[in-house]
């Protein structure tokens, strides 16, 4: 039988990554269907006609034909049919939104941007770059204060909210950025990298498109 799931993506794409990884910790089997970004697979009229957006990632749930992209719904969506990283009340939901809103807003792109630079995908003046540098570290400070003494970012258990900031933060090194400085964010991913269904990028991200 055929997994329930499709997520289709692409390798070096973080927001990829964070859906892999929720399906990963629900211990949710899914296929991967690899986008070929270079090539504009991603803006074929096929693929436009599931995602209007043209980007990655876009599940698939052939359980009810739903197409969701962009991947903080994507992981509302998982928390909602799976059961799991939802949160334990509806409070804990909200607050696990709001941190994805907030990591779009101040975390992902000063993470994200200088990434691809430091990677030779991006070409930036180099004032901007430091512009997101300067702000990238003044969101890393703010989620390193807010883990102060705490083990998750919502409540007593892991949320999709601690997925979504994970999966920005743990491409902050390849950014230029160094997490040392951050103890509390060092010691929170430490703590979800060892739930079981963890897998590394290079885990759960193939290159290739693979069966479930």
């Amino acid at each position: 039988m055929p997994a329930r799931y499709v997520l289709h993506g692409f390798f070096r794409s973080g927001p990829t990554y964070k859906v892999a990884l929720a399906l990963s910790l629900s211990g949710e089997p899914y296929a991967y269907e690899s986008i070929a970004l270079r090539e504009g697979k991603h803006k074929t009229p096929e693929f436009l006609a599931k995602n209007r957006f043209g980007q990655v990632p876009l599940l698939e749930d052939r359980s009810n034909g739903m197409m969701v992209c962009q991947s903080a719904a994507i992981l509302d969506y998982l928390a909602d049919k799976t059961g799991k990283l939802g949160g334990a009340t509806l409070a804990e939901r909200l607050q696990a939104r709001e941190w994805c809103l907030w990591d779009f807003d101040r975390l992902a792109l000063n993470i994200y941007r200088p990434r691809a630079v430091k990677l030779g995908l991006r070409q930036l003046d180099p004032a901007v770059v430091t512009q997101y540098e300067t702000e990238g570290k003044a969101a890393l400070q703010v989620l390193d204060d807010w883990l102060k003494g705490r083990n998750w970012l919502v409540g007593d258990h892991p949320t999709f909210a601690d997925v979504d900031v994970y999966g920005v933060v743990v491409y902050a090194p390849d950014g230029g950025y160094d997490l040392s400085a951050f103890p509390n964010i060092g010691d929170w991913m430490k703590r979800l990298e060892a739930l079981p269904g963890f897998g590394t990028r290079e885990q759960l991200l193939p290159q290739e498109s693979r069966a479930a």
